[in-house]
């Protein structure tokens, strides 16, 4: 009888403080054991071999769009997880917005599982949403296992799941703490991006740029401002997603040196292209809030370097090729299809550009998400006792994306055509081989 389900040989193992080489092996899900190179038998169970390939822990994306139930058309569970796979990411928490009815009640919440169960190669949470008129649900959404809660503080692009007023984010806010549980919001100004957005259109200004513009970065800080002063005032967690500058993470970390129980993410979009290849790429590089300059770019690596970033996260958003598209940037789909490049991104323009240590990398992907969600040590690292979802890197093998690569419903991305450095070689999940590159 095989001692093991599976065994790693011979890679050089990543965790949140440090690499080794090892053989990890698998039993029932688990790391059952790590060993020196070599010492497990090759009796003991079947064997990848690592040699000359980095085991990172299977990373853990807080923020996706599925769209499942309602709208399958843009992207589901299957197509998703798969692309999820391919990226490396064994852990996603989707968000309650675009699915059609939004997760705001407990019984979408259970449809929205059932198909996840059927369809999901990888592991799953979800979100569920705060909106005007929901908060008597919260209680029995947090009882039936969301991670967190979601809210909008300007429009999101879909009229069934409506942003939140001042009076339902206290309100809210108020019953979340009372839960236990963590907000996440989408921060910017409503009436400030509204008003903008307005004088741009009527005077015709239609470009990238512009656009930009109509949503900038002071929207952010005023949103962020208020979500804070508002989580000092009901001791409520937040998380504050997809932050496009330093200047808010300066205020954040202020925060909490004030005791404000906040995270903040960044999305790999943010650090990879800014309003110039904006421009180039157009419309599919289109999301909220939107690229910016290259020196805030090149300022969001600073922050991140500095540890200024909790986690980073897709923000994968896609959507029906032909939303896409429109006579000007103020009509189309506002959100970047990008789930499967996250690694690839940090891998190239993080540890091989910047010299960014591969364990902060590991931190920022998988352990700080992780923990933050509570979902640590079970996930986020490499030990004995730990869920065996892993991902096997080679670091140096340069490639183009293709659309021919995503596994997205709709193979459209701004990433596509970009070179990266470092690739997705296994991908397994509580102990299953989920994807292998050919």
């Amino acid at each position: 009888m095989k001692r093991f389900d599976l065994i790693i040989r011979s890679s050089t193992v990543v965790t949140e403080t440090t690499t080794y080489r090892a053989d990890v092996a698998i039993r029932n899900g688990i790391v059952s054991a790590i060993t020196e190179p070599g010492s497990i038998s090759s009796d003991d169970g079947p064997a990848i071999d690592g040699t000359g390939l980095h085991l990172f822990p299977g990373m853990v994306d807080v923020h996706v769009h599925f769209n499942e139930p309602g709208r399958t058309e843009w992207e589901g569970f299957a197509s998703g997880s798969k692309s999820l796979a391919a990226g490396g990411v064994t852990t996603y928490f989707d968000m309650p917005l675009n699915s059609n009815p939004p997760t705001i009640t407990r019984e979408e919440l259970d449809k929205k599982r059932q198909l996840a169960n059927e369809k999901s190669l990888v592991d799953y949470r979800f979100w569920g949403g705060l909106v005007p008129g929901n908060i008597d649900h919260l209680q029995d959404l947090h009882d039936g296992g969301v991670i967190g809660f979601k809210a909008f503080m300007s429009e999101c692009g879909t009229d069934d799941f409506q942003f939140s007023h001042d009076e339902t984010l206290l309100k809210g806010m108020k019953k979340i703490a009372a839960l236990g549980s963590i907000l996440a919001v989408h921060a910017e100004s409503n009436e400030m991006v509204n008003a903008l957005t307005t004088i741009a259109i009527e005077e015709q200004r239609l470009t990238v740029k512009d656009y930009s513009e109509a949503r900038p970065i002071v929207s952010e800080l005023e949103a962020v401002e208020r979500i804070l002063r508002f989580a000092q005032l009901t001791c409520c967690p937040i998380h504050i997603c997809h932050v496009s500058s330093r200047k808010v993470l300066k205020r954040i970390k202020q925060a909490k040196g004030e005791g404000v129980n906040v995270s903040v993410e960044t999305c790999p979009h943010y650090l990879l292209f800014s309003l110039d290849e904006f421009a180039e790429i157009g419309y599919l590089a289109k999301c909220a809030p939107p690229l910016r300059e290259r020196q805030e770019v090149e300022d969001l690596w600073d922050g991140l370097m500095a540890g200024e970033i909790d986690l980073i996260s897709s923000d994968h958003s896609p959507s029906l090729p032909q939303m896409k598209t429109g006579k000007t940037i103020f009509e189309v789909w506002g959100g970047i299809a990008g789930c499967q490049n996250t690694l690839a991104v940090m891998l190239t323009e993080g540890y091989h550009k910047r010299k960014m240590p591969l364990t902060q990398i590991v931190q920022l992907l998988s352990t700080e998400p992780a923990k933050r969600f509570g979902l640590y040590p079970q996930k986020g690292t490499i030990q004995v006792g730990a869920e065996a979802s892993f991902t096997l890197i080679d670091l140096n093998e340069s490639y183009t994306l293709n659309a021919s690569d995503l596994y997205y419903r709709h193979p459209i991305s701004p990433y596509v055509g970009q070179r990266f450095r470092g690739k997705v070689k296994h991908t397994i999940c509580q102990g299953k081989h989920v994807y292998q590159d050919h």
